[in-house]
């Protein structure tokens, strides 16, 4: 079979004409086709858009692990998972089309009778015993747990078995009477709760590489036949030995049968193979990556690997193979779409033509519920009216042009009919909503405004009436329209009642602890006080921060020029794709490095969100333009770890790295230094030894700081005498509330990574008490995946008693101790142990806070917990999770020691804010916690805790910028743009729609913080998606919030659109043109002034959507 014949283009008119082909022709013959796809994305897209096709058959694909050949990582228990799920479907002919992506192709399988002889159903009625269950889910590598979350565990409960069973997406709940299966149902591993009967499961093994005491002497047995010197020296040896699974254990699959099998052992011999790409080049990239890989690795006596050979099938096998099955050789017809692209400017009136006079139907593909809506609101103004639908039949005939909602990502042509997808029709909107995303400013303060996890009884800030309490949401008859507002309740229990509309005089109070935050009295004029108080205090910090800009604008720093070519060259080895965020950063950092001004800017991003790769773009334009680079870490092992990140990342550029740390020795560090005042170092990475004055640099251009906030004053001033024209760049993962503070206010450039790697989970985290069984159950469940945990007991007095007491509860685990007080050779190879998976257990002190990067190790006990500070416990929760494997940390407290309320307020916080990226949102909550004196200093905090620290900056940055435009600024101003909206009839989000007043409130506030009107159709389209389409009130409601964007720039207090007029109120300051606006009474009948600052319109004006056209035209009028 020649497999190089054929290369397709389009993946989802392939996907829809196999798919029509193998429903006419193959199903009633019950002929399985396998595909090979050239990679995995290409197969787990024709999967989904095969099954969109036909939701009825069995269209099933073989991931591959995710992992390179001989890692010391394991897949995901989600990809073993569906492999054998797929795989025993295979054995039993059921499935109708499989899909196999190359790096699937070549891997030795489990033998076919593994899957069979291990794989079990249970019915609703059967008679089985509880006991006997739950050993055949032992022997098939089954954990038991005391709580089910991921496939492949189970916990036991009196008469009940929760079961995650592989191969399936969802757990069940067995319930027995006696020797009886009473019941089966489905349940929810979030609440725990049941949600529905079925009355069969079907049970699958837990692992391709199973740990029966037979499959364990197979493999000791082929171990020591295939490995030379002493097995009881090898980790994976004795792990195997003692049942403990290890990290990369697939790539030893076959010391654990007597023979595998491969993907053609497994497939009937009537199966139809379909080959639609040029696979050839696929299968010989990875088979020469494995060789590749097995040269690197091949050292390691304790690790010893198996040849290529021996784990996979090589290129030419594989084609041998190939060949004995009967070729489908599909032609795929290529018939192109005509280009018809939208521009949203000019509405949709290009694809109404087209499909006025197209003889065909055509289908037009939306990405989700929202954007169907949308687009079929644009095309019902052009008077076109598409049928919306949930799906096609491919064997039927097209009678209707049809709106779909459809993972396609390619348009295609039939004989019948046409599909265009928005991919088709919206190129340069959706690439420009890519790069406006990428090269927008960051807005620090609507961040801060959030209010997402505000309770009932919190203070807030109303930036017209002060500092009260909320008290939830409120519905109130407003002359027979409903309406939601905030009540707020202020000093001696007045009320004060804020349209849902005008949250954006509502920020979060953040100004110090909650429970001292102040209560002003309505209509006292505490409040002005309170802001003209500021105010002075204000205008004296906004000048100085003129100043200081001032000078850092005549400050003239290095020009870098960038070979664009050279830094792609770079870029491209980055092996992963960046996240928005992370894009955003290097953006930024690129143009600071071009312009004359030296670069200052912080990078804040939590552990293993990319704030290294960042710095290592810097680090090379830096050296592009022959100049080096110092890398300032706190700890010695973070300057190791960085040290061997680098070496990796520069390994095919000619950069010359080094490191300078208390792990060398004097003589080595002199020849470092020597190296480095000459100019043959271009990087250098060290702690704190690199700002001493024996250290002279050739020529610096960038200095790197990671953790700056660990560096104390002194080291800070040692810091300034090289800052003075180099860039700088700093990296942290939890920015100190200073920090923090002095990048929003413009000191510092700022740029904040928050969007998590793909398939970055985010870390379980737990308040416990201390137990035995809670420490047992953690462990278990690490170590039963092969993973590595940390136990952190900060100590050093009685570290060895709890080594003793872990032994104890754990008698397999393997054990190691770090702290700070052993000698550093000792400290390096007990790191070095741990992270070669010697040890499974690492006892240590808080010296594991920066520098250990374990994909492997994903579960962190910290005892003791209540003693950390806020930022200290999400950098040590930040040592796992570095992998796609859901991680756990359990914080465990002293039940016999009663807490502090500063203590279980950083606790709540911690265990609340266990989202990915949430380092930001917690150096606020240390502002809340701590209190604005402790952290920013006398001299502002008395106003902050007054007013709150949102308030306090935005009136720093309102004082600003009038003392840069020479103008006054008036106290009693109103700081908010909002304008009073009244169209007469409900605007609400209803409780049918959007039940829970916190999810309401958030979607409130969003919406009031929108300052576009595509911001508000990305949250219009967002919500279509979550709760189906909006009923009339929250129509009304974006109806509302679009008038407020597109008359925020006329001066406007108050528009009221009642059935018979329409007035529009200005300020009595505002920037019309009188003449325009006299011009425009003249001219049109309908238009009047109504005193000197107030326009009516007159009509009728039934309809919410006929108002707001209205109001468009004339605001239209105004500004023309």
């Amino acid at each position: 079979m020649n497999t190089n014949t054929k290369n397709i283009l389009n993946y989802t008119s392939y996907a829809y004409q196999i798919i029509k082909f193998y429903c006419s022709e193959l199903s009633a013959k019950n002929t399985p086709l396998v595909i090979f796809t050239k990679d995995s994305y290409v197969a787990a897209r024709l999967q989904q858009e095969m099954l969109w096709f036909n939701q009825n058959l069995v269209v099933s694909m073989i991931p591959d692990w995710e992992t390179l050949p001989y890692d010391s990582v394991s897949p995901h228990p989600d990809l073993i998972s569906d492999r054998l799920k797929s795989l025993f479907l295979v054995t039993q002919k059921a499935f109708d089309i499989l899909i196999i992506p190359a790096t699937s192709a070549l891997n030795h399988l489990p033998p076919k009778q593994y899957i069979t002889q291990n794989s079990f159903f249970y019915s609703k009625g059967q008679k089985v015993d509880l006991e006997s269950l739950k050993m055949v889910l032992i022997e098939n590598g089954y954990i038991n747990v005391q709580k089910v979350f991921h496939p492949g565990e189970f916990a036991v409960r009196g008469g009940l078995i929760d079961l995650f069973p592989m191969g399936s997406t969802i757990p069940y709940r067995i319930d027995f009477f006696d020797t009886e299966i009473e019941s089966i149902k489905t349940f929810d591993v979030e609440t725990q709760k049941s949600i529905y009967p079925t009355n069969k499961i079907e049970i699958l093994p837990a692992r391709e590489c199973p740990l029966t005491e037979l499959s364990i002497e197979t493999f000791r047995k082929n171990y020591r036949e295939r490995f030379s010197g002493d097995p009881s020296k090898s980790p994976i040896y004795t792990n195997i030995s003692n049942k403990i699974p290890f990290a990369g254990m697939e790539w030893y699959l076959p010391l654990f049968y007597q023979e595998t099998n491969t993907i053609f052992d497994y497939l009937p011999d009537d199966t139809l193979i379909d080959v639609p790409f040029k696979l050839s080049s696929s299968i010989d990239h990875y088979w020469l990556d494995a060789q590749t890989r097995f040269k690197m690795y091949a050292y390691d006596i304790e690790r010893p690997i198996l040849n290529p050979e021996e784990i996979m099938m090589d290129s030419v096998k594989f084609h041998q193979d190939l060949n004995r099955f009967k070729n489908l050789n599909f032609d795929v017809i290529d018939n192109p779409l005509p280009k018809i692209t939208i521009d949203y400017k000019d509405g949709y009136k290009n694809i109404a033509d087209y499909i006025n006079q197209c003889p065909k139907k055509i289908i037009i593909s939306a990405e989700s519920l929202g954007r169907r809506e949308t687009i079929h609101k644009m095309l019902t103004e052009c008077d076109l009216s598409l049928k919306r639908s949930e799906s096609i039949n491919i064997l039927d005939p097209v009678i209707d042009h049809l709106l779909i909602q459809s993972p396609l990502k390619e348009g295609f042509s039939d004989e019948y009919f046409e599909v265009f997808t928005e991919y088709d029709l919206f190129p340069d909107f959706i690439h420009q909503e890519k790069s406006k995303y990428k090269s927008k400013d960051y807005n620090a303060e609507v961040v801060i405004k959030d209010l997402s996890e505000i309770s009932v009884g919190d203070p807030v800030v109303h930036e017209n009436h002060g500092v009260g309490r909320y008290q939830g949401l409120v519905q109130l008859d407003m002359l027979g329209s409903i309406n939601e507002f905030l009540l707020l309740t202020y000093e001696k229990e007045d009320k004060l009642y804020v349209p849902v509309t005008q949250l954006n005089s509502i920020s979060r109070y953040t100004g110090g602890p909650i429970e001292s935050a102040p209560l002003h009295k309505l209509g006292s004029g505490q409040w002005e006080k309170e802001k003209r108080k500021a105010l002075k205090q204000v205008y004296d910090t906004a000048a100085e921060l003129l100043n200081l800009y001032a000078l850092r604008e005549k400050k003239k720093g290095l020009v870098s020029k960038i070979d664009f070519l050279e830094y792609q060259k770079f870029a491209n080895e980055f092996p992963f794709e960046e996240t928005p965020d992370q894009m955003l950063a290097i953006e930024s950092v690129i143009k600071d490095m071009e312009s004359a001004r030296p670069m200052d800017r912080l990078i804040c991003g939590d552990v293993g969100f990319g704030k290294t790769e960042v710095a290592m773009r810097a680090a090379f334009i830096s050296i592009m333009n022959n100049r080096q680079v110092i890398i300032l870490v706190p700890t010695t092992l973070l300057a190791s770890q960085h040290y061997n990140n680098f070496v990796d990342r520069f390994s095919s550029f000619p950069v010359e790295i080094e490191e300078i740390s208390r792990f060398k020795s004097n003589k080595q560090q002199n020849e470092v230094l020597e190296k480095l005042a000459n100019g043959k170092v271009d990087i250098v990475i060290g702690t704190h030894r690199l700002l001493q004055k024996d250290i002279k640099i050739d020529n610096i251009g960038l200095i790197i700081v990671d953790e700056e906030h660990r560096f104390g004053v002194r080291q800070k001033e040692m810091l300034k005498k090289f800052k003075t024209n180099t860039d700088f760049l700093a990296l942290t993962a939890t920015p100190i509330p200073r920090t923090l503070s002095m990048s929003l206010e413009g000191l510092r450039d700022f740029s904040i990574i928050s969007t998590p790697p793909q398939k970055r989970l985010s870390i379980k985290t737990m308040v416990k008490s201390f137990s035995e069984g809670i420490i047992k159950e953690a462990l278990t469940r690490e170590f039963n995946r092969g993973g590595q945990a940390y136990f952190l007991h900060n100590d050093v007095s009685s570290i060895y008693a709890i080594s003793e007491k872990l032994t104890k509860i754990m008698p397999d685990a393997k054990v190691a101790i770090a702290h700070g007080q052993m000698k550093e050779k000792e400290l390096e190879r007990v790191m070095q142990d741990f992270h070669q998976q010697r040890f499974n257990l690492l006892l240590c002190t808080t010296i594991i806070e920066t520098g250990i990067d374990i994909p492997t190790s994903n579960t962190i006990i910290i005892n003791n917990a209540d003693r950390f500070g806020l930022s200290q416990l999400h950098q040590l929760r930040g040592r796992v999770g570095r992998s796609h494997h859901q991680a756990f940390a359990y914080l465990l407290i002293d039940e016999n020691r009663s807490l502090t309320s500063k203590a279980k307020k950083r606790l709540e916080a911690i265990q609340y804010l266990e989202d990915l990226g949430s380092g930001y949102f917690l150096a606020m909550h240390d502002l809340e916690i701590r209190g604005a004196g402790e952290i920013l200093g006398d001299q502002q905090s008395g106003e902050i805790h007054e007013i709150g620290f949102s308030m306090y900056l935005k009136m720093l940055n309102r004082a600003v910028t009038h003392l840069k435009n020479n103008e006054t600024l008036d106290i009693n101003a109103d700081y908010n743009e909002n304008n009073d909206i009244n169209i007469h009839a409900p605007a609400i989000l209803t409780n049918q729609y959007c039940g829970d007043p916190n999810e309401r409130l958030v979607i409130y506030k969003r919406l009031s913080s929108c300052e576009s009107l595509e911001d508000l159709q990305m949250i219009k389209e967002e919500l279509i998606d979550r709760f189906g389409v909006a009923p009339e009130q929250t129509e009304n409601l974006f109806i509302i919030h679009h008038i407020r964007i597109i008359t925020k720039d006329l001066d406007v207090t108050k528009i009221d659109a009642g059935k018979k007029t329409i007035s529009l109120n200005f300020r009595e300051k505002n920037n019309l043109d009188p003449l325009k606006i006299i011009d425009l009474v003249q001219t049109n009948k309908h238009i009047k002034l109504d005193g000197p600052n107030k326009i009516t319109l007159a009509g009728d004006f039934e309809d919410p959507f006929d108002k707001l056209n209205n109001i468009k035209s004339l605001v239209g009028e105004i500004k023309d």
